[in-house]
């Protein structure tokens, strides 16, 4: 095997691992709100939380790594279009998860309180799940146009 392939199967075990997470981690949060339980709303929130640190995180920082190798090893340069657009869409992609970590973090704090003081969960986390919910299309998506693009390598 040459190191090219090695990379590349790093690199889309990385786009797997990004998109894997992001879908579970999205169907388990959903489920957990819409049991409108404060204490399996904490409990899946907490998992979700160390789920993003240790897969998403680990991929979205190795995924510029394996790239970068892949452009210097095929001599492909920025001057692709679908690269140019790929690496704005990763920004964009980031733009929008980076908050949604904090919000989950929030959201279980909240369900960790409300829990413990047997009481409903308050406004302030139906408004982040809102957010949260709504900050995952664009991510999601620019994650989704950035799979495509890996594949198809439009002119």
């Amino acid at each position: 095997m040459t190191l090219y392939f090695l990379v590349k199967y790093l690199h889309v075990l990385g786009a797997i691992v990004i998109l894997g997470t992001g879908t579970g981690i999205a169907f388990f949060m959903l489920m957990a709100h819409r049991s409108a339980e404060a204490a399996f709303i904490a409990r899946t929130a907490s998992t979700v939380v160390v789920a993003d640190m240790l897969f998403t995180l680990t991929a979205v920082l190795l995924q510029p790594v394996t790239g970068g190798l892949l452009m210097m090893l095929s001599s492909t340069g920025f001057t692709e279009r679908w690269i140019a657009v790929s690496l704005g869409l990763y920004v964009v992609a980031g733009l929008f998860w980076v908050p949604v970590i904090f919000m989950q973090i929030e959201m279980r704090d909240l369900a960790r309180v409300a829990a413990a003081e047997n009481a409903a969960l308050p406004p302030r986390y139906f408004a982040l799940f809102r957010r949260w919910f709504l900050f995952g299309i664009p991510g999601f998506g620019s994650v989704m146009l950035i799979l495509w693009l890996m594949i198809a390598k439009p002119v």
